[in-house]
């Protein structure tokens, strides 16, 4: 006697039929019908309505969870808005510093990097992050440190990469250097 194949509720098998024959191919491929179509007279659902999808678990993922990170409040991944807005902070205080040492606006980009550099590989601080609340530590919970912190200030520089983030918000600077950005 052969078993007859079981939807994930456990509720036998998902449509009716003889074991072993496929189900015919307009049943389940594609779309259900819809009203215009015709729907209510044919009384069949499709399989992809009573199963539930591969990827569920990760529909209610948020970003720092596979790291043991807070849903909300401290501890939890900064959201982008907040990271803007302490880079905003960081550049405009850099242009400042630049042109009150240098009196030229050139030297913004030096004064940024060295910033950057120096208080996230000490605090995990800048000037713009403590402001706003965030801070950038390793994803092991640990101090950034010199060596990660060069070469997320390396890669910071170049501008693209920090936007092509992850499902964790994380951009290809934090994933180089195993950092990520949380709220204080």
């Amino acid at each position: 006697m052969a078993k007859k194949p079981r939807n994930r509720r456990g509720a036998g098998p998902a449509r009716a039929g003889t074991a072993g024959q496929p189900a015919p191919a307009a049943a389940s491929a594609g779309p259900a019908p819809g009203p215009a179509q015709g729907s209510a007279s044919t009384g069949q659902t499709s399989t992809a309505q009573l199963t539930a999808p591969a990827d569920a678990d990760k529909s209610t993922a948020y970003p720092g969870q596979r790291f043991g990170l807070p849903q909300r409040g401290p501890g939890s991944v900064a959201s982008m808005p907040r990271r803007l807005l302490a880079l905003l902070i960081d550049w405009l205080l850099s242009m400042l510093i630049a042109y009150w040492l240098t009196h030229s606006q050139f030297w913004t980009i030096v004064v940024f990097a060295i910033e950057v550099y120096v208080l996230t590989a000490t605090t995990g601080f800048t000037v713009g992050k403590r402001l706003v609340g965030i801070r950038t530590v390793r994803t092991d919970g640990g101090p950034v440190g010199f060596g990660w912190a060069l070469l997320r200030t390396a890669i910071l520089l170049t501008v693209v990469p920090p936007l092509l983030t992850d499902r964790d918000l994380r951009g290809l600077h934090d994933r180089a250097s195993d950092t990520i950005v949380i709220r204080v």
